[in-house]
């Protein structure tokens, strides 16, 4: 709602415009100004309106949009005002900027889509993942068959497998870094914690092993070297990165089924005024009352019902059903249905949120964000599976360090990092 809030007598001027800049009309969500003609005093709040429409249908029943909404009402308004940003995974999770969900560490995305709207985590992991997976090849292969091709030393080989696996840890991997420590910092264990302790442990003491392999106890030198673990790392983060794709375009196919749904309403309605002028209006400014004009081969901009004129509505995008059906003054009309001969002046009843094709819109985007009983099993689990592996690796360590042979605590450092990488 456009609340006037009383900011410091000294505020700098362009702040004072900015904040001014996001007033928003509770009626019909447009965005107004202080400046506007169009204002009253309600509840010691003053309520600016983008026209002197909005503010008599606000007069009129004022405890209507003073009202607290239900949740769904409330999202989907403040996402047509502003975008608002949620995460698939946790959709309470909700903020008014981009950014990662506290709780999993994904990438937001708009509660709302738009028709412009990409996925740029997609494209962004899209390329991690193609140009990093020569790399990934190479150093599995020269884990797994290098002894027997006999290209190179063992000791070069594990420098050479380093090189390359520098990259595709450091960088392709490091989206599921930054999502294990927040994690970890907002206390909730989940699979990017044991990711990016498994990867990270596995790179770290391969790392160790390559630039000071004599830190290390004698038995562990097999073939001129201490065994690294770099295939098991690069391995991991490529997989992952693959999987991580997989879902994001499953997901934004689910979003193009609601973009297809927004490319249904018209953009624009054309409105009689008073004085019997007629103006193409957008969408958002078209109010409750407003009479409209449907030319044929139009859409019907909102729900409303015919004042005037005889046509057929083409409304299979709503029934499904081929047959226009008749239309005359007095029938009730559909937003996002085609006008097919005639032409009608219908009298708008529901804008915005109100209207059938925006419920159906919100229906689709709850039922895409609602998680099955067993995917909240499973993200349980997966919390208490973690603790388990760091569990299970801290009482590896000490174990070894405390009744192991000689050198114990490195054999219990080794042993808990496997530990972790391999659960």
């Amino acid at each position: 709602m456009a609340q006037n809030s009383s900011g410091h007598p000294h505020e700098h001027s362009m702040k004072q415009q900015a904040s001014a800049s996001q007033l928003t009309d509770p009626v019909c969500g447009m965005q107004v100004t202080k400046d506007s003609p169009h204002h009253v005093e309600r509840q010691g709040k003053s309520f600016f309106f983008c026209s002197a429409k909005c503010l008599e249908t606000f007069e009129r029943d004022p405890e209507k949009f003073l009202a607290p909404k239900n949740a769904t009402e409330a999202a989907f308004e403040q996402a047509a005002a502003g975008t608002i940003y949620t995460c698939p995974m946790h959709p309470e999770i909700r903020q008014d900027h981009p950014g990662s969900c506290p709780k999993c560490g994904m990438a937001l995305e708009p509660l709302m889509p738009s028709l412009e709207d990409d996925n740029p985590e997609l494209k962004d992991f899209s390329r991690r993942f193609w140009w990093t997976l020569p790399l990934t090849v190479i150093v599995t292969v020269l884990a797994m068959f290098g002894p027997q091709l006999g290209w190179f030393s063992m000791r070069a080989q594990t420098w050479i497998e380093l090189v390359l696996s520098i990259p595709v840890v450091l960088w392709a991997g490091q989206p599921f870094f930054v999502r294990g420590w927040q994690s970890v910092v907002n206390r909730s264990p989940n699979m990017w914690t044991l990711i990016g302790l498994g990867t990270g442990a596995a790179f770290v003491y391969s790392v160790v092993a390559t630039v000071a392999p004599g830190v290390f106890p004698e038995t562990f030198i097999s073939m001129g070297r201490v065994a690294v673990y770099f295939e098991a790392a690069v391995v991991i983060i490529s997989l992952t990165l693959f999987g991580q794709i997989l879902e994001l375009r499953a997901r934004s196919q689910t979003s193009a089924a609601i973009k297809s749904l927004l490319g249904l309403a018209p953009k624009t309605a054309r409105r009689i005024n008073a004085d019997g002028s007629e103006e193409d209006v957008p969408l958002t400014h078209v109010h409750e009352g407003d009479r409209l004009r449907v030319r044929p081969g139009e859409k019907v901009p909102v729900d409303g019902v015919v004042e005037d004129g005889a046509s057929s509505l083409d409304e299979s995008m709503l029934t499904g059903e081929p047959l226009p059906v008749s239309k005359r003054a007095g029938d009730k009309v559909i937003g996002a249905t085609m006008n097919t001969s005639g032409s009608l002046i219908i009298r708008a009843e529901k804008v915005g949120s109100a209207t059938v094709l925006s419920q159906i819109v919100q229906l689709v985007a709850q039922a895409q964000r609602s998680r099955a009983p067993m995917q909240r099993m499973a993200d349980q689990v997966a919390g208490y599976f973690v603790m388990a592996v760091v569990v299970i690796a801290i009482i590896t360590f000490f174990v070894w360090g405390t009744f192991g042979p000689q050198a114990c605590w490195v054999y219990g450092l080794i042993y808990a990092v496997a530990a972790l990488i391999n659960d």
